[in-house]
């Protein structure tokens, strides 16, 4: 792959990641529920990410989830937050919550952030996000990030 095609898929994969945050008491807090996460877990987030957004109209046709597979995923979902929340981190919690009022939101932007890595790293995946790249003009791209394009 060239280094263009590299750059290109890493912006795209960009696009999925949230911003990061100083190292606060929000960030303390986020870096809590991150680490309190094991593989499964992660995983388990990442398909519950998946199976909320295949119920959009633009998606719902190429998925075959169904309501009991989105309730299932919704009840561990559930169980996993308020386990983060009340046993994992709650002192991290408050002390977050005291200086941020979004603190829980950025929070779990975070832990969704460490959730899609976890599946971005499989390789399958990765070449899967990298295959628009077979359709991509380099060198009319090239020609105007060099600007041979404009004394055209």
């Amino acid at each position: 792959m060239t280094k263009l095609l590299k750059i290109t898929a890493f912006a795209l994969v960009s696009i999925l990641s949230l911003p990061a945050y100083s190292q606060d008491n929000t960030q303390v807090f986020a870096n809590c529920l991150a680490d309190s996460l094991n593989g499964k877990e992660r995983k388990e987030l990442a398909k519950w990410i998946y199976l909320s957004m295949s119920v959009h109209p633009t998606l719902q046709s190429y998925s075959k989830s169904s309501d009991e597979d989105r309730e299932q995923i919704d009840q561990r979902i559930g169980e996993l937050v308020t386990r983060l929340l009340t046993e994992n981190c709650p002192s991290e919690l408050r002390a977050a919550n005291k200086t941020d009022s979004l603190a829980i939101q950025r929070g779990f932007e975070f832990v969704g952030q460490v959730a899609m890595q976890e599946i971005m790293t499989n390789k399958a995946t990765a070449e899967a996000l990298a295959g628009y790249a077979r359709y991509i003009d380099q060198e009319k791209i090239a020609a105007i990030a060099t600007g041979e394009a404009a004394s055209k």
